[in-house]
């Protein structure tokens, strides 16, 4: 009987761990690179696999590009695989829509993160229903993700980009927390608001990432401080004080360093420091003013240090092509070493390189630590001593 029970105790840990598990992995879109055959938008067309058209009435569904020869004269060329999915808005008010069950519903208060390749066409010439006339729907949209549960079940605005205006791909992340079950995800194209009036523009989709659960961001409590009645000075005879001396002048605070471990005591051959606070322009090697003070940091730690050489590396996360990604992390490091000798440390102390996404810290599989795997970094070559 003893042994039975621990049967059924070992069945449900088992049991209770494997829906622990489960809750935790991502939901994994069908078909989330919109792969399929080129072709313009038809109203009796065949969808891409793993995708239904929520569009309306009358309309065409949305296209796949890039066609050759397309009619549209898109010729974006995909962020991944071999298609993606352009959507439109009309000036007819009218726009297209997409959607898919999950494998599993999202959960009402479980937050999460994921993200999508955005791009729109500066060309994208059709037949405008509203006037007839061909007319070019460039005109920048945005993204809007929904929640349902049924196919077309907009129950829930869960998130929406900003305005699409970019011509070139570019990873959009997302952040929601739904506050219902949902078994379905809408993507809708959808206008500028507010607008005065719809107008004919497109976003061009690509790349879906996974639906990542992720620890909701804990609210830090506003401590409340309570004030310090004013003492009232009891009354007496004496006489008042001598007047104080003049007070002592101290030294003021020096500010805190940035990089607590770039010490030569603490440093030896091989040592590697993530440069914290260190700050770039948006998928760019521009570096942002507030990153000077810990270039400066290092700079003053170089300067005390002549014998040292270091090496600055970049790194960045998973989710670009290992040309861009190379690309970047090679240009990010450059602009961090042009940047000491520029300030007069030796070129022959400093060599800089770009390892890409060849070397991450933590899993990529959310915007935390994709974050926290674009970074750069400064190693110790050699020093004496």
């Amino acid at each position: 009987m003893r042994s039975l029970h621990y049967f059924f105790l070992l069945l449900l840990c088992s049991f209770s761990f494997s829906v622990l598990a489960q809750e935790e992995e991502p939901l994994y879109l069908k078909n989330p690179s919109f792969e399929g055959t080129p072709a313009e938008g038809s109203l009796n067309g065949i969808m891409l696999p793993g995708w239904y058209d929520c569009g309306f009435p009358g309309e065409t569904i949305p296209d796949v590009h890039p066609k050759q020869n397309s009619a549209f004269g898109v010729t974006t060329k995909p962020f991944h695989g071999n298609t993606y999915i352009g959507m439109v808005v009309r000036d007819n008010e009218t726009w297209e829509r997409i959607s898919q069950r999950l494998s599993r519903p999202l959960k009402a208060g479980q937050c999460y993160e994921f993200s999508i390749s955005l791009a729109r066409s500066l060309n994208y010439q059709s037949t405008s229903k509203a006037s007839g006339q061909e007319v070019n729907f460039a005109t920048p949209a945005k993204l809007r993700i929904w929640g349902g549960n049924s196919i077309c079940d907009r129950g829930e605005l869960l998130d929406e980009s900003d305005l699409v205006i970019n011509s070139r791909w570019l990873i959009n992340e997302f952040r929601f927390k739904p506050r219902g079950n949902f078994h379905y995800i809408i993507f809708e194209a959808f206008y500028k608001t507010p607008s005065p009036f719809p107008y004919n523009g497109n976003i061009l989709m690509d790349n879906a990432s996974p639906i990542v659960p992720v620890p909701c961001e804990e609210e830090i409590p506003v401590v409340e401080v309570a004030e310090v009645p004013t003492p009232v000075p009891e009354s007496n005879n004496e006489a008042p004080p001598s007047t104080p001396p003049p007070p002592v002048a101290t030294e003021p605070n020096q500010p805190d360093r940035i990089l607590e471990e770039l010490d030569r005591s603490k440093i030896s051959k091989g040592t590697t420091i993530q440069i914290d606070q260190l700050f770039f322009k948006s998928d760019s090697f521009a570096i942002t003013p507030p990153s000077y003070p810990v270039l400066d940091e290092i700079y003053h730690f170089l300067q005390a240090n002549p014998d040292v050489r270091v090496e600055i590396g970049g790194h960045t996360n998973n989710i670009p092509t290992h040309e861009y990604c190379d690309n970047l992390s090679t240009k990010r490091a450059k602009a961090v070493a042009d940047y000491l000798i520029g300030k007069g440390i030796s070129r022959s102390r400093i060599q800089y390189r770009g390892y890409g996404k060849r070397k991450p810290l933590v899993s990529n599989s959310t915007r935390a630590g994709r974050k926290k795997n674009q970074r750069v970094e400064i190693k110790i070559l050699s020093f004496d001593g």
